[in-house]
């Protein structure tokens, strides 16, 4: 049976330099290490992994299909080793243990607290913060390890990160209580033809408004869109600050002190909420999240 070698970590932190440095010269200055030894470093680690991950060409170097491979899935082992530390080190010390929990826009604080307060209860030594971030600040927090669970609307394939849906949620539609389809007890989304919908993020950008922009689409009609120019506040808010309708997961009736109305969508609409976490990583309060999860 062969011996499955396991990547020296020190080695392969240089192996990544030399890729983003596009080369050992400029690699080895920001390391404080001669060439000589930053590519004896990464010879041996070539020589252990028994593969050759870079082409060199004078100055130049590639990546081969098993470099590649290793600079993908070794920058989420670096940051899980990192991860890692930071627990030992946490635990060693006397200070309380911080829990960050990240949301995407389209998610209150409100259903946050509701996801996490199981675990607050149950952690009374851990300190939780929770943070509002855009998509793509919040999945490069998830890899880094700054955050240690995100939440979005939507299902995103996101490659070399943990994820699951935590529940379905039913979404409805809020508009001005002004408008003409504030007196209507339900609508459909073909309703909403011709109505500008609200947005967190860009098409494109965020796996929900793609699923937004979608479940027009399926009704049949392209949808207009506003991208909301307020953020962190109830979504409900949307529909006044940008003139139109935007999804939501409040519950049907006034909102906003009664200038906003939340209206049911005839046919059901279930926007899934997906949780996003760094691998190869334990937490006994994610664990706890993710158990008792709603």
């Amino acid at each position: 049976m062969s011996v499955c070698t396991v990547p020296d970590l020190r080695r392969l932190s240089h192996f990544i330099a030399v890729v983003d440095a596009s080369g050992f010269t400029r690699a080895a200055a920001q390391l404080h290490l001669s060439q000589q030894a930053l590519s004896s470093s990464v010879r041996q680690l070539e020589k252990d992994l028994g593969a050759t991950l870079l082409v060199r060409s004078g100055r130049r170097i590639s990546l081969t299909a098993a470099g590649q491979t290793l600079l993908d899935e070794g920058r989420t082992l670096l940051a899980a080793a990192r991860t890692i530390t930071q627990h030992t080190q946490a635990a060693a010390s006397a200070k309380p243990d911080e829990f960050v929990v990240g949301h995407s826009p389209a998610i209150t604080n409100h259903d946050v607290y509701a996801l996490i307060e199981p675990a607050i209860a149950e952690a009374p030594s851990t300190s939780f913060t929770v943070r509002q971030m855009f998509p793509d600040q919040l999945v490069a927090g998830v890899r880094d390890g700054s955050v240690h669970l995100g939440l979005r609307r939507g299902v995103v394939p996101q490659e070399r990160l943990a994820t699951t849906v935590i529940r379905y949620d039913t979404l409805r539609v809020a508009v001005r209580s002004d408008h003409p389809l504030a007196g209507r007890t339900h609508l459909a989304m073909a309703d909403l033809a011709g109505e500008f919908i609200a947005l967190w993020a860009p098409p494109g950008e965020s796996g929900y408004s793609d699923f937004l922009i979608n479940a027009c689409r399926r009704a049949g009609f392209e949808p207009q869109y506003r991208v909301s120019r307020v953020q962190g506040c109830p979504p409900e808010v949307a529909a006044i600050t940008e003139d139109a309708a935007a999804f939501v997961t409040a519950p049907p009736g006034p909102a906003v002190d009664g200038a906003v109305t939340v209206i049911d969508v005839a046919e059901p609409l279930l926007v899934p909420l997906q949780a996003l976490w760094q691998p190869h990583t334990g937490s006994a309060v994610r664990d706890l999240i993710l158990r008792c999860r709603p």
